[in-house]
């Protein structure tokens, strides 16, 4: 069984035993519809993912690694705001006519600021301290910019990422203020997971753990039949990922960079709407 399988289905049986409904409460989020779309939750997941023991990929169902990681490159390499710029359509519900989603997740990567030892955006800076001082604890970044929040289309869900070098191996700490189970859970698991890869490699450093903290871990009311049928499945075993090893900037990964040898998955092709 796949280590992100066990936490998934242990993380989504705890929501749906002890979890808070919101159903007397106003809520922002909608379905289609124009109801409103409530969720039980749970407060503050923790979970750990051991990247040299295996990759944290669901199998109960295809997590969609290819547009994960498109995201993932349209958001830390491309630093871009604007849907013209990512393949897939998964931003088009918060874009505006021209496509933009604000001075949202990669436009605040990319903005420059102000070092003793010059000027960085937050994604060069974290390059530049693995190679230049791997034992700093100040390794992070931040995209949930308070000054910014008025122009951005939506929030930052997952906003932060602490960088540690324990040893030689690279561990990362995902902190996340909201997540959609079903929809995102593991879509920002895989991609964080990859990212953390990235700037090993190109640092020359091995993958640690990934550990991942999750504020508000919720489950919406339309869900939960899906859910309840998705953690019923066995589980495989996780794939064999590997990344072209002949990559030593971080900025030449591309989508073919990386492979996922005998992913095995069930079918489960129950479309499920999205609340916005």
């Amino acid at each position: 069984m796949s280590r992100a399988d066990k936490l998934f289905i242990e993380n989504c049986k705890e929501i749906l035993a002890d979890g808070f409904w919101d159903s007397d409460h106003d809520v922002r989020p909608h379905w289609d519809d124009g109801t409103p779309a409530h969720t039980v939750k749970k407060f503050c997941l923790v979970n750990r993912y051991d990247l040299a023991a295996e990759f944290p990929i669901i199998t109960i169902r295809k997590t969609n690694y290819t547009n994960a990681i498109d995201e993932l490159l349209w958001i830390w390499q491309k630093k871009s705001n604007n849907t013209a710029d990512l393949n897939s359509r998964i931003w088009d519900a918060w874009a505006d006519n021209q496509g933009s989603i604000g001075k949202a997740y990669g436009y605040q990567l990319g903005v420059e600021h102000k070092y003793a030892e010059g000027r960085f955006d937050q994604v060069d800076r974290v390059l530049f301290d693995l190679k230049n001082n791997p034992l700093s604890r100040r390794i992070i970044t931040n995209i949930y910019n308070h000054h910014d929040l008025s122009e951005m289309q939506l929030y930052p869900c997952a906003y932060s990422m602490t960088f540690n070098v324990t040893g030689n191996k690279l561990n990362g700490i995902l902190n996340q203020r909201s997540q959609d189970m079903l929809v995102a859970n593991n879509w920002n698991v895989c991609q964080y997971a990859v990212l953390v890869h990235m700037f090993a490699q190109v640092s020359g450093l091995e993958v640690g753990e990934l550990v991942h903290v999750i504020a508000d871990a919720h489950i919406y009311d339309r869900h939960i039949p899906i859910v309840e049928e998705l953690i019923g499945k066995e589980p495989f075993e996780a794939p064999v990922f590997t990344l072209d090893k002949s990559v030593d900037d971080f900025y030449k990964f591309s989508a073919e960079s990386f492979a996922f040898d005998g992913y095995r998955f069930h079918d489960f092709n129950i479309k499920f709407p999205v609340a916005v």
